[in-house]
């Protein structure tokens, strides 16, 4: 799987199997994008790998969120985009799906491995979503189940 920024500056590969895949209600991820959710896809550390030329760090820039400095953003140093987020806490990271290659007719390739099983931080969204989707008060499974 593949993914890129904007731009296409930075660019990215990811081995595997996603271990959550959802759209993400939570207050950073609102306050980082602008946006109401978003569609995050997480994976173990390893998976994830700059396929961008070297150094990577050339490119790149970083966001530690100061109440989790566990956490650190990456976002290409041209246009800004937010690209994948470290979590080493968990030995995680994530991208969010709109970063991730696509077909000829937009469409996000290996669809069926990426599209989102829930709704997680639900409790702090910005509007209700309707689409039968579980709706979580934390991460699907290991949280009070919302709707």
């Amino acid at each position: 799987m593949k993914g890129s920024c904007f731009c296409g500056r930075l660019s990215y590969s990811i081995t595997g199997d996603p271990i959550l895949r959802a759209f993400c209600h939570c207050t950073n991820c609102q306050r980082l994008t602008g946006c109401p959710f978003v569609h995050t896809v997480h994976f173990p550390s390893g998976a994830f790998n700059w396929t961008h030329p070297e150094p990577h760090g050339d490119h790149l820039d970083s966001y530690v969120i100061p109440s989790k400095p566990w956490k650190t953003r990456f976002r290409c140093k041209s246009c800004g985009a937010c690209v994948m987020s470290a979590n080493s806490k968990a030995d995680k990271c994530s991208v969010w799906g709109a970063h991730l290659a696509r077909d000829e007719d937009g469409k996000t390739f290996q669809w069926d491995i990426v599209k989102p099983t829930a709704h997680i931080f639900y409790g702090t969204r910005l509007l209700d979503v309707d689409d039968g989707l579980g709706k979580w008060e934390g991460y699907e499974g290991a949280s009070a189940r919302l709707g």
